[in-house]
């Protein structure tokens, strides 16, 4: 059963890393990717909280830290040693396209999707007007990370689920 879900797991990775691939979502999916571009408006954004947000921006940037420090320790440091699932930049696996650096050596589950769904959960708790925006963003970065060959879906499904389940205990 798991090795019929593994391989179910490749095929959709093929598909959303080969198949679908051109060259806007080349151009735009490293740029979705990449910490580093949402590194100003983060900071931008948590200084408007702590200044304009009153006390529910100030409880919102608390329960952000929190529940994004808890998705980033349980994937990064919990997780992914435990499960030891290679990501499928490293398992060098044929016709694969890595559009970025290859990460870490493990990708279940992805940090970067248990990051930003606990993100997008806390800011729709608090800002619910904008809750589409977030979990769209939430999304794209989700799918970014499969697109430029760094996780497989399931790495992805798993880190969301992840992040949502912890940003809501």
């Amino acid at each position: 059963m798991l090795d019929q879900l593994i391989t179910i797991d490749k095929l959709i990775f093929y598909f959303f890393n080969g198949v679908i691939a051109n060259s806007f979502f080349d151009i735009i999916m490293p740029i979705i990717t990449n910490e580093n571009i949402w590194a100003l408006p983060v900071i931008l954004g948590l200084i408007y909280l702590l200044l304009k947000g009153g006390r529910r921006g100030q409880i919102t940037i608390i329960i952000l830290i929190i529940s994004c420090g808890l998705a980033d320790y349980s994937s990064a440091s919990i997780l992914k040693p435990f499960f030891e699932r290679l990501r499928p930049s490293h398992e060098m696996l044929d016709g694969i396209r890595i559009l970025m650096g290859k990460g870490g050596k493990y990708g279940f589950v992805s940090s970067h999707a248990a990051n930003i769904f606990a993100a997008a959960v806390v800011l729709s708790y608090f800002y619910p007007s904008k809750k589409r925006v977030y979990f769209f963003i939430a999304s794209m970065v989700a799918f970014s990370r499969v697109y430029i060959g760094v996780h497989y879906p399931g790495d992805i499904i798993f880190g969301g689920i992840l992040g949502y389940g912890l940003a809501w205990s």
